[in-house]
């Protein structure tokens, strides 16, 4: 398999890879490594408190999309392309996210991830910055809005715990 198909089948997967998705701020559950990458019952490693407040709580502030782009034999976004979030008739509304990886899939046509600000609602339809304007682009969800995975508990560690205080005669 050539290079372009196996990266075509990598984005279609929604896998992430590193220098494209992962960057210096990029934390596994926006990318949805939790599933696979983070052993949640390990010892102490780095970024476990990050990793396990967010296990927790939920909210990450980004999370991976797949984008399925309009033109099918059109123009591929560029890496590093802005994704935006449409305001009436102005397609650049607000600039929400990234494209991180891109590819032209046999069957499925112009396909790419991207990472968006958590607050994108998940119906939303996006547009990507293209040199002769805009594309239209549905987006599949990776990762879930909410922040949560399949590890997170159903309610807030320690919900439950009351708070001891001392007793007054």
């Amino acid at each position: 398999m050539g290079e372009l198909a196996w990266e075509a089948l990598r984005i279609e997967a929604g896998l992430p890879r590193w220098a494209r998705e992962v960057d210096a701020r990029a934390i596994p559950n926006e990318l949805d490594w939790l599933r696979t990458g983070v052993h949640l019952n390990k010892g102490c490693y780095p970024g476990q408190e990050t990793i396990a407040r967010t296990v927790n709580l939920g909210r990450p502030p980004r999370r991976l999309v797949q984008l399925q782009l309009a033109g099918w034999q059109g123009q591929l976004p560029e890496v590093g392309a802005r994704v935006y979030l449409p305001a009436g008739d102005n397609p650049a509304g607000k600039a929400v996210g990234t494209i991180t990886s891109v590819a032209r899939h046999w069957e499925l046509g112009n396909i790419a991830l991207a990472l968006v600000r958590r607050g994108v609602p998940a119906q939303a339809e996006l547009a990507v910055d293209l040199e002769a304007g805009y594309e239209s682009a549905s987006q599949e969800l990776l990762v879930d809005p909410a922040g949560k995975a399949e590890a997170s508990p159903s309610q807030r560690p320690g919900l439950g715990l009351k708070r001891l205080r001392p007793e007054h005669g």
